[in-house]
Parts: C-alpha cells; structure tokens; sequence
C-alpha cells in the first residue's frame, strides 16, 4: 500500500486511516458529521493527493485530448478547467476528470486515483497523433481547502487576489512561501474553495502553514468519510459508484460535459443513444422515512418489483435526510416520482428530486 507524502502527518494527528484505491489515507479525525459540517460552515483542508496527474504535451496534445475527452476542450483558455470524462468503446465511461489547459500546447489532466494505471493505458492506446505523455502522478501532492471561508482564510498565503479566481478557473502563483503552485477554483464539496497542486517535497511545508492560516477561521483536517458526504449532497457523481466501465454517460446525467459538436471516441453510439433514449437513468432520491440507503440496495416499485438499484447513499448531516443516487427503469425516472429502497426487510418509501439535495446557505 502506498503512502502519500502527509501520511505521517494525519497518523500523529490522530487520524483513523483506511486502505483506498492503493493508499494509506485518513478517512476521519473527529467524525463525519462535525468534519462534514465544518467544511460546510467555514473551511476545512483535505489531503486527496491520491488523484492521478497527467501532463500532455507538445503541437497534438488538444487533439489527443479532443479524441479521448466527452468534453470539448477547444473551448478551453489558458488557465482554465473542464470537468469530462473519458468515454470507452462499448457505451460505458473509462473515468472522469479535470482538463486544466496550462498552455496552448501543455495540458494536465487530473484522473481518479483507483484509475490511474487503467487510464494511462487507455490514453495512450489512443494516442495515435503522437502527443508526449508523462505520468507525473507519484511526485506531485494535492490538498483540497473547502469552504465559504476558504478565501478569507488563506489569501495571507499568496500575493494574487484569490477572490478573482472564477469556479473552474486556476492561477499558477506563489502559495504559502512556495513559488509556481496551482491554484484552482475546484473542488468536490459545493461549499467553494480552492485545490493546491504542488510537489511531494513542498507539500508538509504547504499543509502547516494552510492550517496556521486557517486557524483563526476554525480549519480543521477533513478526512474521506466526509468529502463522501458532501459531494453526495450535491449529487456529484464517484467512479466505481454512480458511473463505471458500464453507465454511459448519457445514463448518467453527464449529457452536459458529452458534447457532440466533434468525434470523440465512440461519439456515434452516444449521439444515437442521446437521440433515441435510454432504458435507464440516474436518480436522485430523498427518503420520506427514517433509514440510510446503501450502495447495492435494491429500489423497487409499489408492487415490490425491482426497478433499480441504489449507487451511492448516506444520511446527509446538512439536510438531515436518507440521501442516494441510483440507476432506474426510465418510466420511474421522473421528478416527483415515489420510489421505494429495500433496506434489509424494510421497503422505505423514497421521492425522486432535482439535485443538488444540498442548496447552501
């Protein structure tokens, strides 16, 4: 199992650490709940340095990407970000991840960490234009600082003024005494913020001083369990989970980032599918009663017949509800729509609505 450069950091911070996707990572502190409602309140940092990093580069690289992306990263301006994703050949998505355009001819590409092996060989299987691939993934690190006081918080650490990065917008500036660190406007939480890229060595240095920083407007350490909780509240979509070698994306809900004003790989199927329809559809459901839906539970209909099955699923701290996302018969998929989850020998009646659950403040 691998560490990430902060491991030993979060153990003497007490942290409880889990195996995921290959890594040793804290997956909570003090608790979900109070690390979910600290991120939602005033600013919390998380270290997700387990994602995978990819630079492309050289006269090909937008082309290379253009083939490999749903997304149309033309559009793209130095200095800005994409969410995508990356379709396969058989209808289903390989992973999904953020294009950052550095330069006209250097882009980086941000993928899931239990995808970064599957996706090097997949982009490179498709880069028959010859653009220069490096896998910079093992040398670089990333926190994640999350909040509607993030800004406040750490504009001491940078000499740019962070309230004029736009959302999906990054600046590669100096950052808690670090030269050439990326500052991007993303995150996974809804609650605003920024991620730092920055190098494995630099990274402890970086982590001090955030939480020093920080420390006047309640920053606190945030582990997995609670970046699980708040992405779900806003319905963000997880590998392995919500999407996966077999949901397209048109499934999915992800037809916004699918674009098909060019080719892309397998862009005919997806287009007739987005013409024709599906047989199934992502949803998102709120239960009317107590419980908590898991993944893999199934969701059935009035008449106890099996309609779909339940993706990802929580109580959620910020609207005090069972929570899930899940994949439906497409006649059952509408807004408004009472569902029921069979949780053990319950059948717990639930109502499909509009995302995100959590609206903010």
């Amino acid at each position: 199992m691998k560490n990430t450069a902060l491991t030993h950091v979060h153990e003497k911070l007490g942290a409880k650490m889990v195996p995921f996707a290959g890594y040793n990572m804290p997956v909570s502190y003090e608790g979900v709940v109070a690390e979910h409602e600290t991120v939602r309140r005033s600013v919390g940092v998380f270290d997700v340095s387990h994602m995978g990093e990819f630079l492309v580069e050289g006269p090909n690289a937008l082309d290379l990407i253009q083939k490999v992306c749903s997304n149309d990263a033309s559009k793209l301006v130095d200095g800005q970000a994409q969410y995508s994703c990356l379709p396969n050949d058989k209808g289903g998505i390989v992973d999904d991840l953020i294009v950052y355009r550095l330069e006209a001819e250097k882009w980086l590409l941000v993928v899931n960490a239990s995808n970064i092996e599957k996706d090097w060989n997949w982009i490179n299987s498709q880069n028959t234009m010859n653009a220069v691939l490096r896998d910079i993934s093992e040398g670089f690190s990333l926190l994640a600082i999350q909040g509607p006081k993030a800004v406040e918080a750490m504009q001491s650490l940078t000499s740019i003024d962070l309230s004029e990065i736009k959302f999906y917008h990054f600046k590669v500036a100096d950052f808690a005494g670090i030269e050439h660190v990326i500052i991007s406007a993303t995150g996974y939480t809804g609650s605003g913020g920024f991620e730092i890229y920055c190098k494995n060595s630099e990274v402890e240095q970086v982590w001090n001083k955030v939480l020093e920083a920080g420390a006047a407007f309640g920053i606190k350490p945030i582990g997995l369990a609670a970046r699980d909780t708040l992405r779900l509240e806003m319905g963000y979509c997880l590998y392995g989970n919500d999407i996966d070698d077999t949901t397209s994306p048109i499934e999915a809900g992800l037809g916004w980032i699918t674009k098909f004003t060019k080719d892309f790989v397998n862009s005919e199927a997806l287009k007739k599918q987005k013409e024709e329809g599906v047989t199934r559809k992502l949803i998102a459901f709120e239960l009317s009663e107590r419980g908590i839906p898991r993944q893999g539970y199934e969701i059935v209909d009035a008449n106890d017949v099996k309609i779909g099955m339940v993706t990802s699923g929580t109580m959620a701290p910020s609207v005090n509800k069972g929570i899930g996302l899940g994949y439906v018969a497409i006649d059952h998929s509408g807004i408004g729509n009472e569902i029921y989850i069979q949780i053990r020998k319950n059948k717990v009646p639930a109502t499909i609505v509009k995302l995100p659950f959590y609206k903010g403040q």
